[in-house]
């Protein structure tokens, strides 16, 4: 066995130090850095621009389905491909002799197709049109997800708001279960009222723990948006600042402007050029040959020049049916057009009158219900202290408190939710 010298058990002792310092200051950059990621909080301006600027494929297909549309317009507005043909002509079987015969050729020939009448440009303007409809589609998704994005953050931030307030009332609660356990003690208290309050705080926890469930699921729908920062960030309970909705006529005038009713404009366009593109079909199509026969021997060559043209006689079943089937789904194109503006209507009348009811009742439970709420609690307190009322009477008096309160929270968040709607009806510059 080889004994270390003390040089080197010096040498190794030096290092020791060095080492085992460098590895706490590694663990502890790595728990600071992990505490600085629980404690970022999330505006709801900030979770918006996270989703807009996300790599997510929902956002990304309308753009690459509009370059798509824009490339194959280009193909289709281009003339068919030419042809040429090659013809070994009245050749002789019994010698295979290429000068035997006078009629033996051998023939290149080249034609071109032309397409009836505006046919490649109408086809070019439906792919610009279908184009165009799905950068549309794309406004329309960004909006959604602006929408979507507000909505869940909203809900974690009640959440939040509510968690608190329930872990203030089982405070309150625990509070007097130990006071209770003292007068109990001494023999001045029975145990009916311990039990009722030991229910009430498992009540509690238990109205904790489905506000804990219900942020996992809604911290997981926000992950889709935003990404895994939508496990770790905070979710204020604080009002979000929300811009204040237009005026409802004003809002109505561009609802036509909006996403959802330009998508359908571009679908009647392209369904117009598909009217367009039938009735053309009346018009005849054109293809000139070309050709060219070499003879062997002294014999002259021969040179040919012909034109081929479609008749369309005959159209009352076919040319007839494809303009009516053409003008039929332009006009279920325009009707669903009405159809979405109807709908949008609908969504504009129904948010603005949440928005606005929404708001006289928080005042009315901030300005009656929860001053009765307190007034009623301070009374049950007062009447218990003087041996008036028992204990459960106190208890339900502060749960009804808590009630008052989670509700104006609810209140303000469903408020919210109906401004983020009429948002979405309206349109931002900054979305």
């Amino acid at each position: 066995m080889i004994k270390p010298s003390s040089a080197s058990l010096a040498v190794l002792l030096a290092t020791l130090p060095s080492v085992v310092t460098s590895d706490v200051f590694a663990y502890e950059e790595a728990q600071h850095q992990i505490q600085n990621e629980i404690n970022i909080v999330l505006t709801i301006d900030e979770a918006v621009r996270l989703a807009l600027t996300s790599d997510d494929p929902y956002l990304r297909q309308p753009e690459e389905m509009a370059s798509s549309y824009e490339q194959a317009g280009i193909a289709d507005s281009q003339l068919a491909d030419p042809k040429v043909r090659l013809n070994f002509a009245n050749w002789p079987l019994d010698s295979f002799s290429y000068s035997q015969e006078p009629m033996t050729q051998i023939q290149v020939g080249v034609s071109q197709s032309f397409p009836k009448g505006n046919t490649l440009k109408f086809r070019r303007e439906k792919r610009n049109a279908q184009a165009k409809g799905e950068r549309h589609k794309q406004a329309l998704r960004e909006r959604e997800v602006v929408l979507d994005t507000r909505m869940i953050w909203l809900e974690l931030s009640y959440l939040s708001g509510a968690k608190s307030k329930i872990q203030e009332s089982r405070t309150a609660v625990k509070e007097l279960l130990t006071v209770i356990q003292s007068v109990f003690s001494s023999g001045r208290q029975t145990s009916q009222d311990i039990l009722r309050a030991e229910l009430e705080i498992s009540i509690l926890d238990d109205r904790l723990v489905n506000i804990e469930r219900q942020t996992a699921m809604l911290r997981a729908k926000l992950a889709r948006r935003i990404g895994n920062k939508a496990f770790s960030a905070q979710i204020p309970s604080s009002p979000p600042g929300l811009r204040h909705p237009s005026n409802p006529t004003a809002v109505l005038e561009t609802l036509i402007s909006h996403p959802a009713a330009k998508l359908r404009s571009a679908m009647i366009e392209a369904a117009d050029k598909d009217v367009s593109i039938a009735g053309e079909s009346y018009k005849p199509g054109w293809t000139i040959n070309a050709g060219y026969g070499a003879r062997g021997g002294d014999r002259t060559d021969f040179a040919s020049v012909g034109v081929t043209m479609d008749l369309p006689l005959f159209t009352e079943k076919r040319q007839d049916k494809r303009v009516q089937a053409a003008k039929k789904a332009r006009q279920a194109n325009r009707l669903s057009k009405d159809t979405v503006l109807l709908e949008l209507r609908k969504q504009l009348q129904v948010a603005r009158a949440d928005w606005e009811q929404l708001d006289e009742r928080i005042k009315l439970y901030q300005s009656v219900v929860l001053v009765r709420a307190k007034d009623t609690r301070e009374a049950s307190l007062n009447s218990y202290q003087s041996g008036v009322t028992d204990f459960p009477e106190l208890v339900r008096s502060r749960l009804a408190e808590l009630d008052t309160e989670l509700k104006i929270i609810r209140l303000k968040a469903d408020r919210f939710k109906a401004q983020a709607q009429l948002l979405f009806l309206e349109g931002e510059n900054d979305a």
